[in-house]
């Protein structure tokens, strides 16, 4: 925490400096509607929406050049991503208004995607490159009644780049950087990202396909003692997508996509405190396919869209087992279908129904030392209709209010509802944002399948309640947004062991357990050459749920533009102290650590070499070199450089 205040202090009185330079000029921003798709699946201006929605667009993607989907994320207000700081192959744990992976919902390109095979059915945020993404939209609070199981502390909805106006258009990349922990110092690069795009669009006809890799290497994922050495756990992933699109007339347009993502990396044994868990000998690949089809049709009063999408997720592990001196061999693969039907409706021009049908059908199967899971008794399906009627009335108030039922084939029917509305004042420049909105989570294939599995596991059930304020001051150079939230849940998914009889399955935890927090953020517009950003985030949690999660999380961004050729970015991130546990295998009990605060201070400097085409930029991370840990017993990183290009053509 020694830093906090000195990099809080120095990037405010930068600003304030700048912002007194510049207190003469009297010229307006121009702003145009920022519009997102997220609380209704369909486009509308952010000015209607009651929903605190977080936007990364393309423009702020390219000025984060050379971070992962997890470094961007992990710098918007309410979200902890844990392990983006990390070995680059360590699992992520996301933690957003006290949840956990399972109730943080991922959405690429309209369709929802999981690991049916994992234990808590997330999803990997490892598998997609930031180089194929177009924005990015984070919708905090439950929103199962348009997104269904697993949208219950946010839905994160990725949209991927697609193809542009000319015949052909392409763009290449290749940055290269340093990959040290706070205890390393080498300069020369031990990790590589390149790849490569081509777009377009003939007439009636669209495409889009792209190939991007990643490889780094130099550190381990467990952190060694003081005084000793571990071996490098290398990481690599490649990326294949393609679109198609044709719009066979002027209200019909027909989509379908491709893709195929792979990860290859070591991995040590899980951090048990006895110093034996580095090994040479784990390996890990995970390879996922996806494919879909999405017809779009546009009528006088409306439009009904399909999405759907097949994915196929394999994963393999060799993992030494020092009990035997032997590797084992474990298989995991997961395949999911999910279509998605629904239509908008017109009824006036002030108010608009989404009605739709959401079909979802999952299996897995495994092969393990410790026993096998065949996929046809490891299934399940859901169907969900589900409604939402949106008002937006001339007076500035806006109503969004839906009920979904989701049918699962394994424990029945549950009901989801959602009432979400807002005020924009008309003689102030204030908008009020309200919501009371209820998610559920169902059990995993494994939950209910497995030898640990339960049948009887009924979805775990989450209510949030929304209050909050917008405000644009100062010509609507700065936007400032504060919302409070209070969450419950009920049956969550714990794991029991019988002390009598030692057999251990699932079950639904009895009780109720509760987060409540604020959530600020803050866009100031000083100058058309300085913008400043900064979020901050207060979340307290029940004890069962404070695990990783930081009470204090704040993040300053200035971003400045000296010419129409440079640009400068400086930011500074605030993570307080977390609880953490481990498995201590010298005594075998499960062990609470408190883990202590810390302080980031990246920056970047880019320079466009030739207008519109060649891009270069140089940045460095933990410029400060502070030693911190994400989870403890792990590696994190410490000082870093990059150095990289982009040419568009």
């Amino acid at each position: 925490m020694n830093n906090k205040w000195w990099g809080i202090g120095a990037v405010w009185a930068l600003v304030s400096t700048l912002a007194y330079g510049q207190q003469k000029e009297t010229s307006k921003v121009n702003q145009l509607d920022e519009v997102v798709i997220s609380d209704t699946k369909f486009a509308q201006s952010k000015e209607k929406s009651g929903k605190v929605i977080s936007k990364i667009s393309q423009d702020d993607l390219k000025k984060r050049s050379g971070q992962t989907l997890a470094q961007v994320l992990n710098s918007v207000a309410g979200v902890e991503i844990n392990g983006s700081q990390s070995a680059s192959g360590k699992n992520l744990g996301y933690y957003i208004r006290g949840g956990r992976n399972q109730q943080v919902l991922i959405v690429i390109d309209g369709n929802p995607v999981t690991d049916p095979s994992g234990i808590s059915f997330e999803f990997d945020l490892r598998l997609i490159p930031v180089d194929q993404i177009e924005s990015i939209e984070i919708m905090k609070g439950a929103a199962s009644t348009l997104y269904g199981t697993g949208a219950a502390t946010a839905v994160i909805n990725i949209t991927t780049k697609s193809a542009g106006k000319k015949v052909l258009q392409g763009n290449g990349y290749v940055n290269m950087g340093s990959n040290n922990t706070a205890q390393q110092s080498k300069i020369n690069a031990q990790e590589f990202n390149q790849g490569f795009s081509a777009n377009g669009t003939a007439g009636q006809v669209s495409y889009a396909a792209a190939v991007n890799s990643t490889e780094s290497k130099n550190m381990s994922q467990l952190a060694p003692p003081a005084g000793q050495t571990y071996e490098a756990d290398r990481f690599s992933r490649i990326n294949i997508s393609g679109k198609l699109g044709w719009k066979a007339t002027s209200k019909l347009r027909l989509d379908v996509f491709g893709s195929q993502d792979k990860i290859q990396n070591a991995y040590d044994q899980a951090f048990d405190n006895t110093g034996t868990g580095d090994t040479p000998l784990n390996s890990t690949t995970s390879k996922q396919e996806r494919f879909g089809f999405s017809p779009t049709y546009t009528y006088n009063k409306g439009e009904f869209k399909i999405n759907s999408a097949y994915t196929k997720i394999a994963r393999d592990y060799d993992e030494f087992n020092s009990w035997m001196n032997q590797i084992d061999r474990s298989s995991y693969v997961g395949r999911s279908v999910v279509v998605d039907a629904f239509n908008k409706y017109t009824v006036r021009k002030d108010l608009f129904v989404i009605a739709g049908v959401n079909y979802q059908f999952h299996d897995m199967n495994s092969v393990t030392p410790y026993g096998s899971i065949a996929k046809d008794t490891t299934k399940f399906n859901m169907v969900d209709p589900y409604v939402t009627a949106v008002w937006n009335s001339k007076f500035g108030l806006n109503l969004n209010v839906g009920a979904r039922m989701n049918h699962h084939s394994a424990y029945g029917n549950h009901f989801v509802y959602n009432v979400n509305p807002s005020y924009t004042f008309k003689n102030l420049p204030v908008k009020l944002i309200s919501s009371v909105s209820t998610a559920y989570v169902t059990p995993s294939l494994y939950q209910l399948y497995s030898q640990y599995g339960n049948r009887t596991l009924q979805p775990e059930s989450n209510f949030t309640g929304e209050l909050g304020f917008e405000t644009q001051l100062l010509q609507k150079k700065m936007v400032f947004t504060a919302v409070g939230f209070y969450r419950e849940q009920t049956d969550s998914f714990g794991f029991f062991t019988n002390p009598s009889t030692f057999q251990s399955n699932y079950i639904n935890i009895d009780g109720m357990n509760k987060a409540k927090g604020v959530e600020t953020s803050l866009d100031y517009k000083v100058t058309q050459a300085v913008r400043l950003t900064a979020n901050y985030t207060f979340t307290q949690v029940d004890e069962a749920l404070n695990r990783l999660i930081p009470k204090h999380k704040a993040n300053v961004g200035l971003e400045v533009i000296p010419s129409s050729r440079w640009f400068v970015n400086v930011n500074y991130q605030y993570t307080d102290g977390r609880r953490d546990l481990f498995f201590d295998g010298n005594t075998f009990a499960t062990v609470p650590v408190q883990l202590g605060s810390y302080s980031l201070l990246n920056g970047l400097v880019k320079y466009e070499l030739l207008k519109n085409q060649l891009t270069l930029f140089a940045s460095a991370t933990n410029i400060l070199n502070e030693e911190f840990t994400e989870n403890v017993g792990y590696s994190s990183r410490g000082r870093n450089f990059r150095i990289g290009l982009n040419l568009s053509l």
